[in-house]
């Protein structure tokens, strides 16, 4: 009987799976941590023991030993010897230079306004109604409305993923015909700003809350757009910028239930031209038990929006047809999410 070859590799229990899932909420936590540290950066150019971390991030040397050993197992970093750890490719993205940052999304979802709410997802999943609420006694953009502090951890993190998921819509779509684009709540502009880059002779328009807008205008000078993107405040609910040629909104009909996001898009039916196109960018989610992250990320719209959720390609054809579009396609993007385009008809 020949003898079984020893891989060295140790075989995963299904018990050993389980209890790797149950510790996600250490390992999303031990990230935010390290990103509020800024211990990407500290690492960036060569290696380091937790000693030096530690007095740079002045923090516990014992502490800091122990997250970078903890998220070294997940392969953000890597530790070399001696209590020394090195940068991974991974750990990258954690650095403020990165061209996909993800630190300030990584420290969003390590702060009390999404940790908090998260503590009573059975709330939520119990009631149909958003845990947000019941934490902070008021729904979130309210919340973010009155805690500039919170607003901000909030608005970087958007950025912060935005400059990822804008890349990849605009090697996906390529804005054929459209002449003029409102960025509906499009923040800080990172979007627009990626889109009229792409596209020489659009013209934009950047509309959110004048609260957000307030820090968009530096953003928008500082990629050589500002003399194309007109900046308006407002509120979605009551009207959008009229007579563009397309509406974009990315992670924005996610936000609300189906009655709100109507109301949304009928004022984008109200305002765009004839013909013209709205664009929602947000996860379409697929049938069956295909591994998805928009089907995690449904969970946080359950516990922080007011009644928000991801959607399949039957849900948003309803919402664009009840809207008054046309529902013409989806295009999917190299991330979780896809272009959804209707048209005015």
């Amino acid at each position: 009987m020949p003898k079984q070859r020893h891989t060295g590799r140790k075989k995963i229990s299904g018990a050993m799976t389980f209890m790797n899932l149950t510790a996600g909420k250490w390992v999303s936590q031990a990230i935010a941590v390290a990103a509020e540290l800024g211990i990407a950066d500290l690492l960036k150019k060569g290696t380091k023991t937790a000693a030096q971390i530690a007095r740079s991030a002045s923090a516990s040397e014992d502490g800091v030993y122990r997250l970078l050993r903890a998220l070294g197992s997940v392969g953000l970093f890597a530790e070399t010897g001696n209590r020394t750890f090195r940068l991974t490719r991974l750990g990258k993205l954690l650095c403020a230079d990165s061209p996909q940052a993800l630190g300030a999304y990584a420290r969003f979802v390590g702060h009390e306004s999404t940790w908090r709410p998260w503590g009573e997802l059975g709330h939520s999943v119990r009631t149909g109604e958003p845990a947000f609420d019941r934490v902070f006694a008021m729904p979130i953009f309210e919340y973010f409305g009155k805690m500039p502090e919170a607003a901000a951890v909030f608005d970087a993190a958007m950025t912060s993923i935005s400059t990822w998921e804008s890349k990849a819509v605009v090697a996906s779509y390529d804005f054929p015909g459209i002449g003029t684009l409102v960025d509906v709540a499009g923040g800080h502009g990172l979007m627009i700003k990626t889109i009229l880059k792409a596209n020489r002779k659009m013209r934009g328009i950047l509309f959110d809350l004048p609260h957000v807008t307030a820090g968009a205008a530096r953003l928008l000078r500082s990629g050589g757009v500002a003399n194309r993107c007109e900046i308006v405040s407002g509120d979605f609910f009551t009207s959008v910028p009229e007579g563009a040629d397309a509406y974009i909104m990315k992670h924005i009909i996610h936000d609300w239930d189906d009655q709100r996001a109507i109301q949304i898009l009928r004022n984008c039916h109200s305002a765009v031209r004839r013909g013209g196109k709205v664009l929602i960018v947000d996860p379409v989610i697929p049938s069956g038990n295909v591994a998805h992250f928009g089907k995690l990320l449904d969970l946080e719209m359950l516990t922080l929006t007011p009644r928000g959720r991801e959607r399949t390609q039957a849900e948003f054809r309803d919402l664009l047809q009840r809207s008054g579009f046309k529902f013409r396609r989806v295009i999917p993007t190299e991330t979780h999410l896809s272009l959804i385009e209707g048209v005015r008809v």
